[in-house]
């Protein structure tokens, strides 16, 4: 295929397709691997009802896995294929990433995944629709971001200088998931394909990457702010 053209018929098909098991494989890896780390960081929490509150969360990732499981596999692939590129990739940034404390890991919960997510949500709008409405489920609050912002704050409030901490966990955080997300599209030929439009799909051009992680940026300044952190 040459620069500048799109691919059609059977081998545009193909490209999708490829790149939705892509979009999907990594998705249900990192929810599956959200679960365990939400329900070992439960494990650190001060009191009965936070414990709870965490165990809540890691529950509702996993339900998030098994639909993504499900929907790879109506795919005619089989899920753990469709994860084991992702594997290596996502378990490295958690190794980087592990909090120290119970304060560290809600914080990576609502900044760290809020930032994977954005990039993926951003990709799934060049997604089939049942695809795309699927991603943009699992990829919706749980409904515990609010528990997690009153926790931080409650935290700051008792103590100032943890604000101080919590805000250079939350930068190392945001440098750590772009350099993942851009490393995770960089080394899957059909997700790279679908950012810079190289699908018979609507895709982004190399200014709207840009663009894109202005976005993603942004968002990550107000997920800060409503923890009473700088960015």
């Amino acid at each position: 295929m040459t620069e500048g053209t799109q691919p059609d018929g059977i081998e545009a098909d193909s490209a999708a397709r490829a790149a939705v098991v892509e979009l999907l494989g990594v998705l249900a890896y990192g929810e599956i691997t959200a679960f365990e780390r939400l329900a070992e960081d439960a494990k650190m929490a001060p009191s009965v009802d936070e414990k709870a509150a965490l165990a809540a969360m890691a529950v509702a990732e996993f339900h998030h896995f098994e639909r993504l499981r499900a929907h790879i596999a109506s795919l005619g692939v089989d899920p753990a294929d469709a994860m084991a590129p992702f594997v290596a990739p996502l378990d490295a940034f958690h190794r980087h990433t592990a909090p120290s404390d119970w304060l560290e890991g809600l914080v990576k919960a609502y900044v760290g995944d809020g930032i994977a997510a954005d990039f993926y949500r951003e990709v799934a709008q060049h997604l089939d629709p049942d695809s795309r409405v699927l991603v943009e489920e699992v990829l919706a609050d749980t409904g515990h971001a609010g528990f997690v912002v009153d926790t931080v704050r409650a935290a700051i409030a008792r103590d100032p200088r943890v604000a101080g901490r919590l805000a250079l966990w939350g930068r190392r955080l945001m440098g750590e998931a772009l350099s993942q997300a851009q490393r995770v599209a960089a080394e899957r030929d059909a997700l790279s394909a679908l950012l810079v439009g190289g699908l018979a799909v609507p895709g982004f051009d190399l200014a709207e990457i840009g663009r894109m992680f202005t976005r993603i940026t942004e968002a990550h300044t107000r997920r800060m702010a409503a923890l009473g952190l700088a960015s």
